[in-house]
């Protein structure tokens, strides 16, 4: 259990993928988070390197060798995080969890309930089935009360990520149609991590937006599962993932009729009444959000329109290696172990949430 002293929580931590981009991104949100101490740097190619040839941004910052992983070697550890490709963190936590240390995965193996979708979309067969019930979905905004319960978090995917917080409200509400919901989503190209493949080149990408894994995306069941899980709702979409020519940021359009009944107060009070005390949703309203106000920071930034024709135009953006993982593994972090959501991630705010 983590060191306390009166009011005061000290979570040792180790990371295990600390040499890819949210691996980087966790650690630089942690060294300044008044209670984080990293005290183990895991990864499999890096092993052996110090942090800061690996991330040359942390030269000076951070003394500690990428260590190959031993699960003998946690003795003094409260919470692991887990950065890894899809496949490979379902071997390693069930090691970690028989040892009592709280996880979070920033992967796909434990977000799924549904064997059959996981090995569809995934192309792995689990290997860690009994621990499936026992993860808790990590949306922080929706899921707080479990997640502060919880031994194993499974940090959700960035598209999920943007698409559930802009389309739950709503849903939730029964404000619009479940018949049909279209949904575009346009991703930087750190999304897809530090591999190395001939699409992700720079001369690839540069001055083009294509589309891709068009009904093979492994976040659509995710999506469903979840919209399912919070809303009590089914909704047949579509959902379009794109290649944007820059590093990160997601930005999703989404389109749904409204019923009949319902205008845009109606809407702008259902916004209000979730989000109004969640500190990492920002409300544009009917203005529309930019993917550069968003960029290094754990906010998603929601908009809505309404034509007149009761089509609904949702916007919604965030950081994909932020909000979309570590920025918000870390929020859930501080809910797990009792901290205010906003420590280590926001400090501009007078406002107590």
């Amino acid at each position: 259990m983590p060191q306390i002293f009166k009011d005061f929580v000290m979570i040792k931590i180790a990371i295990i993928g600390a040499s890819g981009y949210s691996g980087e991104e966790l650690i630089k949100i942690l060294l300044n988070h008044p209670h984080a101490e990293i005290k183990k740097l895991y990864g499999f190619s890096s092993a052996g390197l110090n942090i800061s040839n690996v991330h040359k941004s942390l030269k000076g910052i951070i003394d500690l060798t990428v260590e190959s992983f031993d699960e003998n070697d946690l003795n003094e550890i409260d919470l692991v995080f887990i950065a890894l490709p899809s496949g490979e963190s379902m071997n390693i936590v069930p090691k970690i969890f028989n040892k009592g240390i709280k996880i979070i995965d920033l992967g796909g193996d434990f977000r799924l309930k549904n064997l059959n979708e996981f090995e569809k979309y995934y192309k792995h067969h689990h290997t860690a089935i009994n621990l499936l019930e026992k993860s808790v979905y990590g949306l922080s905004e929706w899921n707080e009360s479990n997640i502060s319960k919880a031994k194993i978090v499974a940090n959700p995917g960035c598209y999920p990520t943007s698409i559930q917080l802009a389309l739950l409200p709503l849903l939730k509400n029964k404000i619009i149609n479940e018949n049909f919901i279209s949904i575009t989503s346009y991703s930087g190209t750190s999304g897809a991590g530090k591999s190395v493949s001939q699409s992700m080149i720079f001369s690839e990408v540069n001055e083009s937006v294509k589309a891709y894994k068009i009904s093979t995306h492994q976040h659509i069941p995710e999506i469903k599962q979840y919209l399912k899980f919070f809303s009590n709702s089914e909704p047949d979409f579509s959902f379009i993932p794109h290649l944007l020519p820059a590093t990160r940021g997601i930005y999703t359009t989404i389109s749904a009729k409204i019923n009949s009944d319902y205008d845009i107060k109606v809407i702008d009070d259902v916004y209000e009444n979730e989000y109004s005390e969640k500190p990492f949703v920002r409300l544009y309203k009917h203005d529309i959000p930019e993917l550069k106000d968003v960029i290094h920071t754990n906010f998603c930034d929601i908009s809505w329109n309404l034509d007149e024709n009761k089509n609904l135009i949702l916007i919604s953006a965030i950081d994909n290696l932020i909000k979309g993982a570590a920025g918000q593994a870390v929020q859930n972090m501080n809910i797990m172990f009792g901290l205010n959501q906003i420590t280590g991630l926001l400090k501009c705010t007078e406002k107590k949430w």
